[in-house]
């Protein structure tokens, strides 16, 4: 099936008489005959539900519609996409382990690699992804476990050369994990250019109605961890399952098997069947919304070239961006909806434009069908140091506009008179 059947067909097939809509399964816990098939479970060589935790029908649904999509082997939702990128690391590395990622990626990414990960002894050093491939495996260590990027950042809106990432992550065992929230599946999937890993942030598109948090991880199924001898995490002995080896016993699905019965077993960090309803349907229409949301961030792209007060403007869409070859590569359908552009004058004529605004609102969100705006420096990425907003692609005067699904010449006319009122 193509994606927009797969959106709206994919995980779930009703039954005969059975619902037509995804059911919702609102229930911690499922009754069994017998304590032989309990065992079972446990033991990991049976498949059923048997705690929402670790498995829902609901989520499960959602999960087989995600990974369809990516094309991959399994996923595994999770209840943020800040809890998909955490996991998604901890599932490979541990204490005294190294990470290799690009610098300009969400800003609270950033805070979990360099502040909490540091803290629990996973060291991650910070590239700049446009960098040539030679230059990119000076950061590579002994110890270092996987390289991650964002298919496009945000807010500054590089777009990841994915093939080049996944050369320097093979070239020395290792796997490449993006995260592709901004891009969705229906956009670019990773996979196809040498991906081993994908995340997203459900909150963003995929939900697209800024109602339920969210995220997932998706395993392609490719990668081959017994290869470099590098992740005895899932080659050697689980104790706390009597000794099972993930790659023996699953395959290649034995990542995000780990994945769920070791981590999310033990932190709890799981999507709620409520939660994965609400991102069922938002699935559904991803495929409009998704082009809509490009085609709009175009034509306000394209606007915003010939504005004075402009400094500069960053949508991988413009055939005047830096990235655009890259964007004809990885994104030809579109480049998703945020646009970033720095206000001549810096921080004070930015938060004079953004106070202008009155119907794109100022918001801590984006990537849902409501346009919105906020400030970096002040808001997402208030943490960072200068030099980290520096590596981030970020200025005092840089705004990041999420142009929603409202009438296109709406939204222009807002700007143009937030604009006039800077100097008003």
């Amino acid at each position: 099936m193509r994606p927009e059947t797969l959106c709206i067909h994919a995980g779930y097939e009703p039954g005969n008489g059975g619902a037509r809509a995804l059911p919702i399964y609102q229930s911690t816990t499922f009754t069994f005959d017998s304590t032989e098939h309990v065992g079972a479970l446990f033991d990991l060589t049976a498949g059923d539900a048997f705690y929402t935790r670790l498995g829902n029908p609901t989520v499960d649904a959602v999960e087989k519609k995600i990974a369809a999509l990516e094309g991959g082997v399994g996923a595994l939702c999770t209840s943020s996409g800040q809890a998909a990128s955490m996991l998604s690391i901890l599932n490979i590395a541990q204490a005294g382990d190294h990470v290799v990622s690009t610098a300009a990626i969400y800003g609270g990414t950033v805070n979990l690699f360099a502040v909490t990960m540091k803290k629990i002894g996973i060291d991650v050093t910070f590239v700049d992804g446009d960098s040539p491939l030679e230059e990119l495996q000076k950061a590579i260590q002994p110890n270092t476990k996987a390289v991650f990027g964002e298919t496009i950042a945000n807010p500054a809106l590089n777009v990841l050369d994915i093939e080049k990432l996944a050369q320097l992550a093979h070239n020395n065992g290792l796997p490449l994990i993006v995260d592709n929230t901004f891009a969705t599946p229906i956009l670019c999937r990773p996979f196809d250019f040498g991906a081993d890993i994908v995340v997203h942030s459900t909150t963003k598109y995929m939900d697209g109605h800024a109602v339920q948090m969210g995220g997932i991880i998706v395993d392609s199924g490719k990668f081959d961890w017994g290869a470099s001898g590098k992740f005895p995490g899932l080659t050697e002995p689980d104790e706390s399952y009597h000794g099972l080896r993930y790659t023996e016993a699953f395959g290649a699905a034995a990542y995000i098997t780990k994945a769920r019965v070791q981590l999310m077993r033990d932190m709890g960090t799981c999507q709620t069947p409520m939660g994965a309803f609400l991102l069922d349907l938002g699935l559904q229409t991803l495929p409009l919304r998704i082009r809509q949301h490009s085609s709009n961030a175009l034509a306000v792209a394209q606007y915003l070239e010939g504005k004075k007060d402009i400094e500069f403007i960053n949508y991988p869409g413009l055939p005047s961006d830096k990235y655009y070859a890259l964007t004809q590569k990885y994104l030809p359908e579109g480049t998703a909806g945020v646009i970033s552009f720095s206000i001549v004058g810096g921080r004070e004529r930015a938060a004079k434009f953004i106070d202008s605004l009155k119907l794109v609102s100022l918001e801590v969100h984006v990537a849902d069908i409501h346009s919105c705006i906020l400030h970096p420096a002040t808001a997402t990425h208030r943490q960072l140091s200068d030099q980290q907003l520096i590596d981030c692609g970020i200025t005092p005067g840089l705004v990041r506009l999420s142009i929603g699904l409202e009438n296109v010449d709406d939204i222009i006319e807002d700007l143009e008179q937030a604009f006039a009122a800077i100097d008003a």
